[in-house]
């Protein structure tokens, strides 16, 4: 048995948690900036910063706390080291050398994505699935600042019957905006609020996701599955001018201004649910049918989907009823395991841990933009 400490501050979430053989969950705490980043309509990387600097003590007691143990009773410190914003990152990297020095126990960095991935075994452990899954899968990560598809496969370790290996292979990413991102844009440029993904997500039940039709992005270079979402946001702005949306756009945001809590409901035209629902729809699609085909192509046993926006009501529903039609299972986290957290950073340092891969704390170092696979 052994117990891990995992930290997170890629973003705006600064997050710990104790995770017990990388898969029995003893605390797992979040502290969200989303208030403190509102008013800007995005992440404000020198605040996000300066409040992980003030909430990263107080998080780590109260995982600690929450999980009946001493400082000294975890077996091994893992942290992201990367990709994230580098300021954020820091906060984190530091605090957990210093924590794995002070108890004399074993670092090990983590790459967020590699994290995002093992959020989907982390539940499928807490749901009692893991034995049920066969590897290789393809997994899809997309979150506000990701979009990217990997071929994972898997390997056991001669330690013991448990022990895994994983190899991680990119098959596509984002060309310009990650999925999330374009979720935030959107809904910023129509005076929804951030972040955009919840509000975008739940007004478009309210509208007809077949009102507007968006050109699929035509991708002439990059890797045969890369994403594009740029053009959607574009299309989005030019529907707005062309159409007239501007007045009340602007009657919603001074609305919002007297009253952040005013219903976004009331304040919505049809044809602005219409709009979001055919937006988000359209993203959906794009996320759908590319994963499953290279699901198909690559001879997949089982399909991950994982990240913030993994906790969008519409793109499980098409996810899931597409596998379903196809014999693939599909495997998400829960909504809590789907946004940045630290569980899924000590779950994914658990191989590591069986591997005796730790890190060398003085070469150990965030890196922005930390590439995953090949």
């Amino acid at each position: 048995m052994a117990r891990i400490l995992g930290i997170e501050s890629s973003c705006d979430e600064t997050a710990a948690a104790v995770v017990e053989d990388g898969r029995r969950i003893l605390s797992n705490v979040i502290s969200s900036q989303i208030d403190l980043h509102s008013k800007y309509g995005g992440v404000v990387p020198e605040l996000a910063a300066r409040a992980h600097l003030e909430r990263i003590v107080p998080v780590v007691r109260e995982a600690f706390a929450l999980a009946g143990l001493q400082y000294g009773d975890v077996d091994a410190v893992a942290v992201t080291q990367g990709p994230g914003l580098i300021g954020s990152l820091l906060v984190g990297l530091a605090y957990a050398k210093a924590m794995a020095w002070s108890l004399g126990k074993p670092i090990l960095g983590v790459n967020h994505l590699e994290g995002h991935i093992h959020a989907v075994l982390l539940e499928a452990h807490q749901k009692g699935e893991a034995a049920t899954i066969e590897f290789p899968v393809v997994t899809l990560v997309v979150s506000g600042g990701h979009t990217a598809l990997y071929h994972v496969a898997r390997e056991s370790l001669p330690s013991t019957s448990d022990a895994f290996r994983y190899h991680y292979r990119l098959l596509g990413h984002t060309v310009d905006d990650a999925a999330g991102e374009a979720y935030d844009k959107v809904a910023k440029y129509l005076g929804l609020g951030y972040p955009g993904g919840p509000v975008i997500d739940r007004l478009a039940k309210r509208g007809n996701s077949e009102a507007v039709v968006f050109t699929k992005p035509n991708i002439k270079r990059g890797r045969p599955y890369d994403f594009s979402f740029s053009g959607i946001k574009t299309a989005v702005v030019r529907l707005v001018e062309k159409n007239g949306f501007q007045e009340e756009i602007e009657k919603r945001l001074a609305a919002r201004r007297q009253d952040p809590r005013a219903p976004l409901d009331a304040l919505c035209s049809p044809a602005t649910l219409d709009l979001v629902a055919s937006f988000q729809r359209s993203v959906v699609e794009d996320l759908t049918e590319r994963t499953l085909a290279a699901a198909d192509d690559h001879a997949a046993r089982a399909v991950f989907v994982s990240g913030g926006v993994a906790a969008n009501s519409l793109l499980r529903k098409i996810f899931a009823e597409e596998c379903l039609a196809r014999g693939v299972p599909v495997f998400f986290p829960s909504v809590a395991l789907s946004t940045d957290n630290a569980a899924m950073i000590a779950a994914a340092a658990w191989p590591k841990f069986q591997a005796g891969e730790f890190a060398d704390p003085l070469a150990l170092n965030a890196s922005a933009s930390l590439p995953l696979g090949v």
